[in-house]
């Protein structure tokens, strides 16, 4: 008896990457690694490095979720993707901060941003070069694009690293504990101390078990601090930080693709927020397959919220300072 054949009925979902660099080829790795979507694009002005990533990434699809691997010089390569993540932007040197990246980097944003505008005119936009915060405002001004479909990576990776130090520090599970830097993604930003969590109870609250001792304000001061830092020893040692901003990146790509409504702390355009107008920051919003689907008014003490003006002001001046 002959076998019909079946139509294929698994959902099908496009990642394009704008930029082949150790972060974007790094997060193509992640997403396929997960199995986050069926066809990853790679697109690069360097011919020879596009073609060989994406290559080297389909040579190992036999050990993955089944998915197409292609790269190009060609923008037409994007073309009709779900979700567009945009790592393309100059390289931070050692002692570089992100702001010193900036003006290079909206420039290659004015040049390359429209065009995958228009192969791509229905994905979620996702701003991953830095200085993300002021890069998200200037890319929603050169695209037009509405602030929920083109938004920053932002916080999630600083996030990450703040519940690596806090699972450390507590002896539990990383998965356990509940916590979030707002602000900037960079010098300005803020732990949200008082609505974190460790398992159910209130971070505030900790007082040690297992050995470990309780989080008093010293202790969290110096983990804010190694927070900040952290990517800087990192550029300082290896030249780039790829692995857990690729990760990080993945997590948002799945929100989009699957519409998990997740809470993630993007950087997007923020209205009345507190008070706070016209830039671009990192709050916990929920983010599905239609972007930043809402920006959630977390509590926030005195101290908190002031911090959080400060860091919308440090960035709107920055912004300013390149025209936006």
């Amino acid at each position: 008896m002959a076998l019909t054949a079946r139509p294929h009925l698994r959902r099908r979902s496009k990642l394009a990457i704008v930029g082949a660099g150790a972060v974007g080829s790094t997060m193509a790795y992640a997403a396929l690694m997960r199995g986050a979507a069926r066809t990853v694009a790679l697109y690069d002005i360097n011919t020879a490095k596009v073609e060989a990533e994406a290559l080297d990434l389909g040579h190992g699809i036999q050990f993955m979720s089944m998915a197409e691997v292609v790269g190009s010089d060609d923008i037409a390569v994007c073309a009709g993707a779900d979700v567009v993540m945009f790592t393309a932007g100059a390289k931070q040197k050692p002692g570089q901060t992100r702001i010193d990246l900036a003006e290079a980097t909206i420039g290659l944003v004015r040049k390359v941003l429209p065009s995958v505008v228009e192969v791509a005119p229905d994905a979620v936009f996702v701003m991953v070069t830095n200085p993300v915060d002021v890069v998200t405002y200037a890319a929603l001004k050169i695209s037009g694009l509405p602030p929920s479909q083109l938004f920053g990576s932002g916080t999630v990776l600083d996030s990450s690293r703040l519940r690596y130090l806090l699972a450390q520090h507590t002896g539990v599970a990383v998965q356990n504990v509940h916590a979030y830097i707002a602000g900037e993604h960079g010098d300005s930003e803020l732990p949200l101390w008082s609505s974190a969590s460790i398992g159910a109870i209130p971070l505030l609250d900790w007082e040690g078990r297992g050995g470990t001792g309780p989080l008093t304000a010293t202790v969290r001061d110096e983990i804010a601090r190694e927070v900040v830092e952290s990517a800087y020893r990192i550029i300082e040692g290896k030249g780039a930080t790829n692995y857990a901003v690729a990760l990080a990146g993945s997590r948002i790509i799945e929100a989009v693709l699957k519409d998990e409504r997740r809470v993630l702390p993007v950087s997007s355009l923020l209205d009345g927020y507190y008070g706070i107008d016209d830039v671009c920051l990192s709050v916990p919003s929920i983010v599905g397959a239609a972007g930043v689907l809402d920006r959630l008014p977390v509590p926030m003490s005195v101290d908190e919220l002031s911090g959080l003006r400060a860091s919308a002001a440090a960035v709107r001046d920055v912004a300013r300072q390149f025209g936006y």
